[in-house]
Order: C-alpha cells, then sequence, then structure tokens
C-alpha cells in the first residue's frame, strides 16, 4: 500500500456503520517541546564524537543520540570561543537590557521628588496668602526667588 501520509486512521465504530470510514481521530496531538542539553552532556557528546576514527562511527553516534551534525558544529564553536562555559543552556528570546531596571528607578524617583515638590511649593502659596489675609509681611530672601 502507497504511503500518503497518514500513519493511521481510527475508525469510529458509528462512522463505519453509517458507510463513513474515512473519518479521522479528532485528538489533538501535543506540541513538540524543544530539547534542552546540558553542558557534560555537549561535553561528553563531543568527546565521543572526537573519538570516532573510522568511517561510520560518527554517523552511528548521532543516529543514537538522535543529533544532528549541525549540534557538533555549534556545540564546538561555543566550546572553542567560550570554553565550557559556552556550552552552558542559555535562555532563548529577548535578553533584558541590563540599564532598564536602572533607568526605570531613576524615573520613578524623578516623579516622586516631582510630586514632593509640587506639595512644597503649594505648602508655601498657601502660607503666604495667609501671611496676606493676616497682615503679617513674609521675610523673602533671595533663595526663595525665581527670576
Amino acid at each position: 500500500m502507497p504511503h500518503n501520509g497518514i500513519d493511521h486512521v481510527e475508525v469510529n465504530s458509528d462512522a463505519a456503520a453509517l458507510g463513513d470510514a474515512s473519518t479521522p481521530d479528532p485528538e489533538v496531538v501535543p506540541k513538540a517541546q524543544r530539547r534542552k542539553f546540558t553542558a557534560e552532556y555537549k561535553e561528553r557528546i563531543l568527546a565521543q564524537a572526537d573519538a570516532c576514527t573510522q568511517a561510520g562511527q560518527l554517523g552511528a553516534l548521532l543516529r543514537r543520540e538522535g543529533l544532528y551534525r549541525s549540534h557538533l558544529a555549534t556545540w564546538r564553536r561555543q566550546r572553542t570561543q567560550f570554553g565550557l562555559a559556552g556550552l552552558a543552556p542559555r535562555k532563548r528570546g529577548v535578553k533584558p537590557d541590563p540599564q532598564a531596571a536602572e533607568i526605570t528607578r531613576l524615573q520613578r524617583e524623578n516623579e516622586r521628588l516631582l510630586a514632593r515638590l509640587r506639595r512644597a511649593e503649594n505648602i508655601i502659596d498657601v502660607q503666604k496668602k495667609v501671611a496676606q489675609l493676616l497682615g503679617t509681611p513674609l521675610d523673602e530672601t533671595e533663595s526663595d526667588e525665581q527670576p
């Protein structure tokens, strides 16, 4: 029988009774997860790959472990550039900006200080108005006056 891309079709007993034998199984296959290799595993596989001297040994190693040549090439490049630390798994995706936390902290501090300044200016304005209502002059220094 020629292979048409469908490995197995489960037939529903009700559908078979009605004559519809081509109803596929509606079960959803779970999404495959990305494999994660430890630094120790990578180092062990690289040592075994480097020890392969005869024809076919490397291919057998890769088939046995379910790996590709690109894995070995990448791991060798990482080992050459960064040593054993380069083989450690790294998080995928966008890396956080190291200055972003400092910028956020400074922005919050700036907002807090601006709110404090507004409160202080409001208090000074109220004090001036109260002094004016009571008829008592305030001693204004040059440091209080803004040009």
